[in-house]
């Protein structure tokens, strides 16, 4: 029989297999538990609730503050921390997609996460350890002195650092997915909880932000650094010890394998059948019937049609006996999609780059513009870094005025039900962004007027660029984690919300490179550069406007990707 002549009448033969490619069972549904309790009103996502604000408070005890241990304890530069600084908060959300991978294929959530506290605790207590250290003391009295010993401190510091950045990341990449597994979808009452635990979740991952903004960073710069890092380490041991007590109460699933797999059948039957006509109609393309595979089916699109062939049925693959046949010379129309998929993602994807590293600054360049500031409002004292916790508190704001104010208003003025799209407020959020750089380079214009005239500006001319910049998070960060996760195939949800946080790790790691570049251009023998030491002596408004420019012309492109970008669409 001739394969072409098949494909015409829109036939399939007896002897192709039903069935190619990895099948990887529904999370929520079909993979077996180690522990199947199938009871409602469990107390497991409570206590993963409570972990994860212990977690957060612990993570941010470490790396609110992060950029002034560096500079008054550790004795680097202003550049030199704050590239530090980004680097390493870069590396703990590069981190949970090595962790991701690890549990969906070989550990499972629950041990990942048994494993990464281990590491995480230890590198919490190396580096309280690094601020007990004499060295670190002495260094800290002898102001403007050289000290070669402080090597030491530096590097206790920073391999516990690290090790923190791996630990998070296995614990980010598992403790959600692990908390939605505690829910029953087969009960009404569970799978309502559920629903309403990713929004607790989120406000639990806020709640660190806060304490050790109001509380850890206070104690740091006006006790001890030793005892701030110590409470910020005693946070992670107690949420370990409350985790491996809680677990007999837990629901845990098998790993169900990576899905790379499969994109990698797609990419080489392709490549296989390159010199292969597609079919005029896009139903003779290979795909399988719902009583063989259950996984839901997608539609075939029009874009990157070279994939398409790795679905075409040629006459190798109809004489193939099924127990010989392999799906890495056929493919089906799902799997080609899943590539297509992730295809157009990613110029959405590389946008939120410039979007992360924009926002990095709230760890190192807000907080030393805020540094150089009157740092008294209502005269007390307030660290620079605390203003982070009002960033958090104005992500709450923006959330309310989201839903109670914003949604309403555009509903009343357009007369559509609904709300904007996540395409549509991933775009606001880049264009706040936009504003909050260009809010910073005028505060920072006019603290360098002030500054001139031996007069310091009240740190409280930051806060309109923190309430823009947690409204550049509500729009950009949430939106992207449900856009994500939408059009993420079923075999690869996590796999596509470890890539929504990538975006934050190489957001971070091109901020590192921008302020390389920013010194190499601009500190020359008779100037100290944009970001100097002493920023009255730079030129830290330079910087900020360049940001908005980026900024600006990321949202240009990301519009351009967005308007033509094509929905996923589920056919079964």
């Amino acid at each position: 029989m001739d394969a072409g002549d098949a494909m015409e009448r829109g036939e399939r033969a007896p002897l192709l297999p039903e069935s190619h490619g990895t099948k990887v069972q529904d999370d929520s549904l079909e993979v077996p538990l180690l522990k199947d309790k199938k009871r409602s009103g469990s107390k497991a996502p409570a206590v993963v609730l409570g972990f994860e604000c212990l977690e957060s408070t612990a993570f941010n005890g470490i790396s609110t503050n992060l950029v002034v241990y560096l500079e008054t304890v550790l004795h680097g530069s202003n550049l030199a921390s704050a590239s530090n600084v980004t680097t390493w908060f870069g590396t703990s959300y590069l981190t949970p997609i090595f962790g991701a991978i690890i549990a969906d294929t070989f550990l499972g959530n629950y041990n990942t996460i048994l494993v990464s506290l281990a590491v995480y605790l230890l590198g919490m207590m190396l580096v309280t350890f690094s601020a007990f250290l004499p060295t670190a003391a002495l260094c800290s009295a002898a102001v403007g002195a050289s000290c070669g010993t402080v090597a030491a401190a530096q590097t206790v510091a920073f391999i516990g650092l690290y090790l923190v950045a791996v630990g998070s990341g296995g614990v980010r990449s598992s403790l959600l997915p692990f908390g939605a597994e505690q829910f029953d979808d087969d009960n009404a009452a569970d799978r309502e909880s559920k629903a309403s635990f990713f929004s607790w979740f989120y406000l639990c991952v806020d709640f660190g932000p806060i304490v050790s903004g109001v509380f850890l960073v206070w104690i740091q710069q006006n006790v001890s650094w030793g005892l701030g890092f110590g409470i910020a380490t005693a946070c992670i041991a107690l949420a370990f010890a409350a985790f491996v007590l809680a677990t007999p109460m837990y629901k845990r699933r098998m790993p169900t394998g990576t899905p790379l797999k499969s994109l990698s059948q797609v990419v080489v039957a392709a490549f296989s059948k390159v010199g292969m006509k597609l079919p005029a109609d896009a139903e003779l393309l290979y795909e399988v019937g719902d009583k063989v595979d259950s996984q839901p089916k997608i539609a075939h699109t029009s874009e990157f049609t070279f994939l398409d062939k790795a679905a075409v049925i040629s006459e190798s693959d109809l004489e193939e006996r099924e127990e010989v046949a392999s799906s890495w010379k056929l493919c089906t129309v799902t799997q080609v999609e899943e590539l297509k998929i992730l295809m157009r993602l990613l110029p959405i994807w590389a946008t939120s780059i410039i979007v992360s590293a924009a926002y990095s600054q709230i760890n190192t360049t807000f907080i030393q513009q805020g540094s150089a500031m009157d740092k008294n409002i209502f005269s007390v004292s307030i660290p620079a870094a605390s203003l982070g916790s009002f960033e958090v508190l104005c992500v709450l704001t923006w959330v309310l005025l989201y839903s109670k104010v914003i949604v309403p208003a555009l509903r009343g003025f357009s007369g559509v039900a609904g709300e904007p799209s996540q395409l549509q407020r991933m775009g606001v959020g880049r264009l706040l962004m936009a504003l909050a750089m260009a809010v910073a380079a005028f505060v920072e214009m006019k603290r360098l007027h002030a500054a001139a005239s031996g007069e310091a500006i009240n740190i409280s001319w930051q806060l309109p660029q923190y309430f823009f910049l947690a409204g550049a998070e509500v729009f950009c960060y949430i939106a992207q984690l449900e856009f994500f996760f939408a059009e993420a195939p079923d075999t690869m949800k996590s796999t596509c919300t470890s890539l929504a946080l990538l975006t934050i790790a190489l957001g971070s790691y091109m901020s590192s490179l921008i302020y390389a570049i920013v010194e190499a251009f601009t500190a020359t023998a008779g100037s100290p550069g944009w970001i100097s030491d002493d920023l009255n002596r730079g030129h830290l408004d330079y910087f900020f406007w360049m940001m908005a420019a980026m900024c600006t012309l990321n949202f240009v492109v990301y519009s351009a990707f967005a308007k033509n970008y094509k929905l996923k669409t589920v056919l079964s």
